[in-house]
């Protein structure tokens, strides 16, 4: 009787326990967040790009990156340069008549003299009054070197080989253009191309200016 209650026992533990295995069923909760709020935020437009093409009047004025900068002023031919003398109502020499033909520019006129070590001197000269077709004839030491100049606004000449002591340079007025007296400009530079006489004469028909270079003995 005992040994039947002990296998009686066992049977209802195994039987338990099979219990147990079978019925370990699992509740699965499928997990939502129902806390989150729809978006209310502030929708901003697109911001328009701007290109090189987009008129001026069009553009952002905070994309504009020309604030600050002042439009270039205009170009004004009546102001001054910096450079050139703007004197108004005042023409250039070149197109205003030349002096009164006066009775002392009848005479020859000696433009000074000057001592230099050169070899050679250059010899411009021009006419710095108004351009009327004044025309001269050189003489060094008496000799023709140039028979007809005509005399330009520009500065033109030839170059002198001096010979020891003294040589005169002579300006012949062939005549007087068509104002005025025979006028004109006259620079003598050395050898170094430094300018060593700076001289105007004013001349009526054969009439003569001179000049006189002395070449010193080294």
């Amino acid at each position: 009787m005992k040994y039947a209650l002990l296998s009686l026992l066992a049977l209802t533990v195994t039987f338990s326990y099979g219990q147990l295995d079978t019925n370990t069923n699992s509740v699965q909760f499928e997990v939502e967040d129902t806390d989150v709020n729809d978006p209310t935020g502030l929708e901003l437009p697109a911001r328009k790009r701007y290109g090189l093409t987009t008129p001026k009047d069009e553009r952002d004025p905070k994309t504009d990156m020309s604030l600050g900068k002042t439009d270039p002023e205009p170009f004004d031919m009546s102001k001054t340069d910096g450079l050139l003398e703007n004197n108004k109502g005042k023409a250039p020499k070149a197109f205003t008549k030349d002096k009164e033909p006066l009775p002392e520019y009848g005479q020859d006129q000696f433009l000074g003299d000057m001592k230099t070590g050169s070899a050679f001197v250059t010899i411009k000269y021009r006419d710095h009054e108004y351009v009327d077709g004044d025309l001269i004839r050189v003489y060094v030491n008496q000799d023709i070197v140039q028979s007809q100049v005509f005399l330009g606004g520009s500065f033109s000449g030839f170059v002198l080989n001096l010979e020891p002591g003294t040589n005169r340079i002579e300006f012949e007025a062939l005549n007087q253009g068509s104002s005025g007296p025979n006028t004109a400009e006259l620079h003598v530079y050395d050898d170094n191309g430094f300018i060593i006489s700076a001289k105007e004469w004013n001349l009526l028909t054969g009439s003569r200016a001179s000049i006189i270079v002395i070449k010193e003995e080294e």
